[in-house]
């Protein structure tokens, strides 16, 4: 191991004590949907002393989601560069560049064929022989289904790469594809972490994952990992109980907007957007840094057919929860607290009635399965 690696019995890893060192191991599993009990193998594998080489190859995209590993914080850029995997090639990040950086990629390629992880960022553009994105003089789109199949895994991190993102917007006059499509019946393995850009620890993480168990985690039919797209940004909000409540704002600045109200009205896209923003929010500074915790609706960027399809304030097409066709007032007028309360009383009828449904539902197919 190189010196300032974890070692049995020393009292600091990295200049972080081992105590800190481990919490951050267990809020790590915890986040990926392990058991606790997985933090000690996870430690294992961030500080084993072999690093797994990653290639990373960048198409049509703005550098949002390079830039967005550098706020993490746990790990760090450098740590995650230095310690934890090993860069081989970034347009971005290469010290190296022209045939320097080329001829450097093509020797990491050829010397870890099967063994590091590709990954890539921004859409494949195929139009007119993919002229569109070329580096080094040749199309992205080349050099990728030439990469592609001698890595081990293939990582297409934000929007762009896993499913068009903005490049892909109609009329799309550079046909921008995403990756997973260049891809399909090669073999590869292919995992999306959409966003624009994604929240860095869900890239971190999966990373992490990799490290620990040499393979990739659950993927949704999406090729998202589950761990982070597992359920809508709308189960998780912390404005959604005035949703259920028939609370909304009406535009942005009135009194409900100020106070807290749901965002649906305002063309809040979580009810149809899966993704884990509000639970791990962004930037390290605490309770509502995201979107939403901001007073701004969420546009559904890590959504394929929402982000960048949909109008920004068109009203969300709820997956799991329909609205009612008229809604309440936010602000109800005076004298108007016996017509709310009826209101709620048959709210909560109403929602019993859904529950008592949906076990009867439950009990039903229990049976038929028996």
């Amino acid at each position: 191991m190189t010196k300032g690696h974890a070692r049995q019995g020393t009292a600091t890893i990295q200049g972080i004590s081992r105590r800190d060192f481990m919490k951050f191991c267990t809020v790590m599993a915890v986040s990926m949907g392990l058991p606790e009990a997985m933090a000690p193998r996870i430690a294992a594998a961030v500080t084993a002393p072999k690093r797994p080489p990653v290639i990373w190859l960048s198409a049509q995209e703005c550098t949002g989601c390079v830039e967005t590993l550098l706020r993490a914080t746990h790990p760090t850029l450098e740590h995650l560069l230095l310690d934890l995997i090993s860069l081989e090639y970034s347009e971005t990040l290469c010290v190296g560049a022209g045939h320097q950086a080329e001829e450097f990629r093509a020797r990491s390629i050829a010397a870890n064929a099967g063994n590091f992880i590709l990954v890539v960022d921004g859409a494949i553009p195929v139009k007119d022989g993919g002229i569109y994105c070329k580096i080094a003089g040749r199309p992205v789109v080349d050099i990728l289904l030439e990469t592609a199949p001698q890595a081990a895994a293939v990582i297409a991190i934000g929007s762009c790469a896993s499913w068009g993102g903005v490049p892909s917007a109609a009329p799309n006059p550079t046909g921008a594809t995403p990756v997973h499509k260049i891809l399909a019946g090669s073999g590869c393995v292919v995992i999306n972490i959409p966003g624009c850009p994604p929240n860095p620890y869900n890239f971190l993480s999966t990373i992490l994952y990799y490290l620990t168990f040499k393979r990739l985690p659950d993927l949704d039919d999406k090729l998202r990992p589950k761990f982070a797209y597992g359920r809508l940004i709308h189960e998780n909000c912390e404005r959604r109980p005035h949703f259920d409540a028939g609370r909304f704002a009406e535009e942005f600045g009135d009194p409900g907007h100020r106070q807290g109200y749901c965002l649906y009205k305002l063309g809040c896209k979580g009810p149809e957007t899966y993704n884990n923003c509000p639970s791990i929010l962004y930037g390290d500074v605490g309770s509502g840094s995201w979107p939403v915790g901001t007073g701004h609706p969420c546009f559904g960027c890590s959504e394929e057919g929402v982000g960048f399809t949909v109008p920004l304030h068109t009203p969300a097409r709820p997956l799991h929860v329909t609205p009612p066709a008229m809604f309440p007032a936010a602000i109800p007028e005076e004298g108007a607290g016996a017509t709310a309360l009826a209101a709620g009383v048959a709210g909560l009828a109403l929602g019993a009635g859904v529950v008592a449904l949906g076990l009867s539902l439950g009990k039903q197919a229990e049976e038929e399965e028996d």
